[in-house]
């Protein structure tokens, strides 16, 4: 066994639906702009140029039903609903007709933002490190394993605040697909079991305050709820 100088750091972990076994997270990878009308309201123009990808550390994982702090030094925070992929066959290189065999199971997730810090870090061009790689950013509900929902490339992806719909399209309007997302990445560095995808989020993402309840539902993987609490 190991000695360590210091306490080691728990495994990140996801939830499996149907299971008290949990999925090991090893690191988090995000979509940027992979919804037309999305890239739109940022002000960009939606293209089929080559996606670009930001992370996430992996200990920024929330459960289900869980309740996150509004976060430090934000005055503008956003939720975005995503459909999150779970890989769980290393990978490189691989070809997009291959890129399927790779997916461990598909969730529901919210990439929480810290909206001001990272326009702000656009503008100077910097990275977006601290408007998206922060404490309790990266909320995932359980994990439907592949055997059990498929590989879900169209249906209803929806977001809602306090009963109010923010977000509501389709799975079958991302600009980049989830076969395209796992082999382009897999060309820049390899894919291991355990790697979490976040595939981008529709238009309409918007601001939370303390007290707010979000739902991310998307068809066939159900709805992960976030209760958003006063600044620590």
């Amino acid at each position: 066994m190991t000695d360590y100088v210091i306490s080691r750091h728990p495994v990140a972990s996801a939830a499996v639906a149907g299971s008290e076994a949990r999925f090991p997270v090893r690191r988090i990878f995000c979509v940027g702009r992979n919804y037309a009308a999305h890239a739109r309201e940022m002000g960009k123009d939606p293209n089929r140029d080559a996606p670009f990808f930001f992370t996430k550390p992996a200990d920024a994982l929330v459960d289900n039903h869980q309740t996150v702090a509004y976060p430090k030094e934000t005055e503008n925070f956003h939720f975005e609903a995503e459909l999150v992929v779970a890989i769980g066959k290393d990978g490189s290189n691989i070809p997009e007709e291959k890129s399927l065999d790779h997916i461990w199971g598909y969730a529901v997730g919210n990439d929480f933002t810290r909206r001001d810090l990272q326009l702000e870090a656009r503008e100077k061009g910097r990275p977006w490190d601290w408007g998206k790689a922060f404490d309790q950013s990266a909320v995932c509900a359980a994990i439907h394993p592949v055997e059990e929902v498929g590989h879900p490339d169209k249906g209803s992806i929806k977001l809602t605040v306090n009963g109010d719909v923010k977000q509501d399209a389709d799975l079958a309007e991302l600009i980049w697909s989830v076969p395209e997302i796992i082999s382009i990445l897999s060309h820049s560095m390899d894919l291991k079991a355990g790697d979490l995808i976040y595939t981008g989020t529709p238009a309409g993402v918007g601001p939370l305050v303390p007290g707010d309840v979000c739902v991310v539902s998307i068809e066939g993987l159900g709805e992960l709820t976030t209760t958003i609490s006063e600044r620590l």
